[in-house]
């Protein structure tokens, strides 16, 4: 079905400030949303407090408000603009939770402006975790045990009843913002207090918590004709427990059965479905018991997400661009695969290259604040590497820290014995990817790590093939270093500076360098294609790698 043509102008609402849990992100979709508008011909009409983002540079929009996100701005701007829809679904939770609270206040109908990409009862099905709850044993998909409290005593109560380890998680906030795991009675009263304080509707779910499986995320498209694609699988390397945006993440899905695999698919599409016809970006969340592969749904997100950005840039599938066309009108096949430019947009992604997320924090900033990762965001940005195995890009995204890490290494840091360093890790810190390589160097095994830390083996074994490279590296001089050795570091991602720190004797990187130059070990770049080189890709957006 082509565009609608009785859309000629559109507001997008922005994020707001830079906040943990909301940044660029929601620039970069909200900067893909206006551009993709304006090709259409509409008009685009932005409202963003923050003047430190690129969609608030005048190049963006035809009008940009730089007024705070309240109801009295977007007021403001439908009394001096002719605009026929908002799109609210590019601003993360902030833009929804407006947008929501004009539409009850019935400020879209009084000056007849439509919602696109998404839906009220949407936004409150998937935001309200009572109602996303009902609606998940309605179509059949399992949930963790839980009750929604609107009140102190109600929430003791169901705790009571539900039983430790559970989670607070309250309704309508973003980042996890006030939720928290509580494992015993003395941390309960603290936790359901801060929690029904961030709520803005004073509720929050106890649920039971599911500690240790392991977490996915799946990016899914849906048209107004009801076809869905899943952009992008993401696995977290870190189990439940830790929020996904503190997670390192890695795309696509390494760990998930072919059968495990197919079911997450389905019911992703199942549940975006069921919260109504809207067309547009969808985020879902699943937890998956490694054991028997059971399978929970988290959460739902009805607009474009944190991981949408990622997943873009992974993919090279520009979901925000492609998510405002189906806001308004367009269906998938009609539209053009960005990147091969002959294909059609109604396809899922081939990755023949493996993405690692690693997020950043700065805790040395935040004097005194909890360094333990758990519900609520605390990284203020991530790294993303690409690389032909996933050796090579977690160290490529290790590399790009600027935390003085040389790769997975932090090399002279560690000082801890192997016993030590396995109980240190249990706990999830910033550093624990470092701590797991350094417990590994030490003689701890993948075992006794997976068991600490409930990481999947899979990723364990990858970090130990590292350690055992690092090993034989260390046993040479840059003169005895063989070539097929140092071939091998360099396909796994070990840098010049890296292989330096490693060998035996002093030498410097310029002196790594120099040889595998001498040797024809040299970077070549490969495409980030959508369909993992069957069809000729016209975008250039390349990785280096040392794969020939």
């Amino acid at each position: 079905m082509p565009k609608d043509n009785s859309i000629k102008s559109v507001l997008i609402v922005g994020s707001g400030p830079i906040i943990i849990g909301q940044a660029c992100e929601f620039d970069y979709s909200g900067s893909q949303a206006a551009r993709s508008l304006r090709e259409e011909g509409i008009k685009v009409i932005l409202i963003n407090s923050n003047p430190a983002t690129i969609m608030t540079d005048p190049m963006m929009a035809d009008k940009v408000y730089l007024l705070p996100l309240t109801i009295e701005s977007i007021e403001q701007i439908l009394q001096e603009n002719d605009i026929d829809a908002v799109l609210p679904t590019m601003g993360g939770q902030t833009a929804l939770n407006l947008c929501k609270e004009a539409d009850e206040i019935g400020i879209w109908n009084k000056y007849n402006v439509r919602m696109i990409g998404v839906d009220v009862a949407a936004i409150d099905t998937a935001e309200d975790r009572e109602k996303f709850r009902q609606l998940m044993v309605k179509i059949g998909m399992a949930v963790a045990p839980s009750r929604v409290a609107n009140s102190f005593l109600e929430g003791k109560e169901f705790a009571q009843e539900i039983g430790f380890p559970m989670v607070i998680r309250p309704s309508f906030t973003l980042g996890g913002t006030g939720g928290g795991f509580v494992h015993s009675k003395d941390d309960l009263d603290a936790a359901l207090e801060r929690g029904l304080k961030a709520s803005p509707i004073h509720e929050v779910l106890v649920e039971k918590a599911v500690l240790g499986w392991k977490e996915y995320e799946l990016e899914l498209l849906r048209d107004q004709n009801d076809n869905v694609v899943i952009i992008c699988t993401v696995e977290n390397l870190d189990p439940m427990g830790v929020h996904t945006g503190d997670s390192i993440t890695v795309a696509p899905a390494m760990t998930l059965s072919d059968t495990a695999f197919q079911e997450m698919r389905n019911k992703a599409i199942l549940m975006m479905r069921s919260l109504g016809n809207f067309s547009g970006g969808c985020n879902v969340q699943f937890a998956l018991n490694p054991a028997t592969e059971e399978l929970i749904a988290v959460e739902i997100n009805p607009r474009v997400s944190r991981s949408s950005a990622l997943a873009s840039k992974a993919t090279g599938y520009p979901i925000a661009k492609i998510a405002a066309k189906l806001a308004i009108g367009y269906s998938l096949d009609e539209l053009k695969n960005q990147i091969t430019k002959t294909t059609s947009a109604y396809f899922e992604p081939a990755l023949d290259y493996v993405i690692v997320k690693v997020p950043r924090w700065n805790f040395d900033k935040f004097k005194g604040a909890n360094d333990t990762l758990g519900l609520q965001m605390k990284s203020v940005g991530e790294v993303m590497a690409i690389g032909r195995n996933f050796k090579e890009a977690i160290q490529k995204a290790c590399q790009s820290l600027e935390n003085e890490a040389v790769g997975l290494g932090y090399y002279g840091k560690s000082l801890m014995k192997s016993e030590d360093l396995v109980e240190y890790i249990k706990t999830p810190k910033w550093d624990r990817i470092f701590r797991i390589k350094d417990a590994l160097m030490a003689g701890s095994t993948v075992k006794s790590i997976a068991q600490a830390t409930g990481i999947d083996r899979w990723f364990l074994h990858q970090i130990l093939q590292i350690c055992n490279i690092e090993k034989e590296i260390a046993t040479h001089t840059l003169e005895t270093l063989p070539e097929s050795l140092l071939k091998e570091a360099k396909k796994c991602g070990f840098g010049d500076v890296q292989i330096s720190k490693i060998l035996h004797g002093d030498c410097t990187d310029e002196q790594v360098y120099e040889k595998r130059k001498a040797l024809g070990i040299t970077r070549v770049y490969k495409m980030v294609d959508t369909c993992s080189a069957e069809f000729e890709a016209k975008t250039p957006y390349f990785y280096s790698t040392f794969e020939g």
